[in-house]
């Protein structure tokens, strides 16, 4: 989740980083709770622009927002204000040491969970960079060595970078840049530097909220599965009515947080309960996921703040409110969709056009062409094909027969890969078709199924196995002699 780097002194420290920086094969972002094709072009802003739903939403908020300034220039703001404050007194006088317990300890959860570099979405092979999350830990205990746990939290991010899209990492890059500005103005010896400490996570968690909201519109597919198996997350409200509001309450509740004090305090408690209300249905791991993001928006409704540093006449104006709120929405679609555009050209197609052309590359289809995209199956059978975007009603035979075909396959690859004379060469000739197998049966079961708990462990085999498939087919790339046996 996180951003640029920090020099090292010494000659060997950056040869060392740069050998670590040398570009690898690329393998597709995957979110946790779904893979997707990476470079398929998000949907025309236009849909959104033509959208009730989106334009309902930004109503309803902006009257939230001006009500909220009303209140905040009167007396009973400032009141309001001053309750807030003494309830939060006691967490305020120990602000760092909250931020600094909870940074630390984000660092030994992954430490803990091992193989991945800043959220579970991010996955690597590579044993030390958890311990290098350790170090990042150890080194938040005194404020001398604060700088370097930045400097180590900017080259987990680079290493991500690497390995992973970079499109799809922006929403990471916010809050990774600003958790380290933390560190390192904490650790300063200057107050007018170490003033802005809780204000860049402020500012890196609004950013992050505001970019990666957009996904819900240039991508409502991606949450198409999610809406399915837990449809009380909609609190009864149609999907696509559901997920354009949704965008738009976690884009203006981003931008909230840079707004005067009661408006972004108020947001932050939102937020606050949103995140914490996602963290039963869908486990520790989301817990883990979003720790800092949490942790940051308890900081905001916690500041006792009340100075604006930047723009302070328009932020604190009534006008300010529409006028931000309109400059914020055209400074993000103009970059996300520039950007899209800038990485992967103007002429890739959306998700709609993809379902359209090739049903088998729907939203949770597989593709050999985008391996790391959603994977389910998309025929079972000849001339049989699945219904778009919802389990599959077919009979027991059908599915029977799916399994027995992938089984097959399976076991005619695996054996002939374990006859290689290498021993090491075998094993991973058997194991590739081997999870291959298993993805298979978990596409079958995405396609096919309708227990909840299955339809997510089914998700998670497809994102883990696959991950370990394209590390043992790098591995022999790596050895051309054997990859040529493959």
């Amino acid at each position: 989740m996180l951003p640029p780097l920090t020099r090292n002194a010494s000659l060997g420290a950056g040869l060392a980083l740069a050998g670590a920086l040398v570009p690898a094969a690329a393998s597709a972002h995957v979110k946790w709770f779904a893979p997707y094709i990476v470079d398929a072009a998000p949907a025309p802003i236009t849909r959104t622009l033509v959208d009730p739903f989106f334009w309902s939403g930004i109503v309803l908020v902006l009257v939230f927002f001006i009500a909220t300034r009303l209140v905040e220039r009167s007396a009973v703001g400032e009141a309001t204000l001053d309750v807030m404050d003494r309830v939060t007194n006691p967490l305020w006088f120990r602000l760092d040491d909250f931020v600094r317990i909870v940074i630390a300890g984000f660092f030994v959860a992954i430490f803990s969970v091992g193989g991945i570099y800043l959220t579970p979405d991010l996955k690597t092979p590579a044993e030390w960079v958890s311990w290098v999350q350790l170090l990042i830990a150890a080194g938040i205990v005194s404020r001398k060595t604060m700088p370097l746990s930045a400097a180590g939290i900017i080259f987990l991010w680079v290493l991500a970078l690497r390995d992973y899209d970079p499109f799809h990492l922006l929403d990471y890059l916010a809050l990774g840049v600003a958790v380290a500005a933390y560190l390192v103005l904490e650790a300063s010896d200057r107050p007018e530097w170490r003033k802005h400490r809780f204000e860049v996570l402020r500012w890196g968690v609004a950013i992050a909220l505001m970019w990666s909201s957009l996904e819900k519109f240039a991508y409502p597919e991606w949450f198409y599965p999610l809406v399915l198996e837990k449809p009380f997350l909609t609190f009864g409200i149609p999907r696509d009515m559901f997920i354009p509001m949704a965008g738009v309450a976690e884009f203006t509740m981003g931008f909230g947080l840079l707004a005067t004090p009661l408006v972004r305090r108020l947001s932050a408690i939102a937020l606050f309960v949103i995140f914490n209300a996602a963290v039963y249905p869908f486990g520790r791991v989301d817990l883990i996921g979003h720790a800092l993001i949490m942790a940051i928006i308890v900081v905001i409704a916690v500041d006792h703040t009340r100075e604006l540093h930047f723009w302070s006449w328009i932020r604190r104006a009534l006008i300010g409110v529409p006028i931000g709120l309109a400059s914020a929405l055209v400074l993000f679609v103009t970059a996300y969709w520039g950007l899209h555009a800038a990485f992967y050209g103007s002429e890739t197609q959306t998700m709609a056009e993809i379902q359209a052309e090739q049903t088998e590359m729907a939203t949770h289809s597989y593709s050999v062409e985008h391996p790391h995209g959603p994977q389910a199956m998309a025929t079972l059978r000849e001339g049989e094909e699945l219904p778009e975007g919802t389990a599959a009603q077919i009979d027991a035979a059908s599915v029977a027969d799916a399994y027995a075909q992938s089984m097959m396959g399976m076991h005619e690859e695996m054996m002939a890969g374990l006859q290689h004379e290498d021993p090491d060469v075998a094993f991973v000739l058997g194991m590739i078709p081997h999870h291959q197998g298993a993805i298979d049966m978990a596409r079958i079961q995405l396609a096919a199924g309708a227990d909840p708990e299955n339809m997510e462990l089914a998700r998670h085999i497809i994102a883990e196995q696959q991950q370990e498939i394209d590390a043992m087919r790098d591995w022999l790339e790596a050895r051309e002699i054997e990859a040529s046996d493959s």
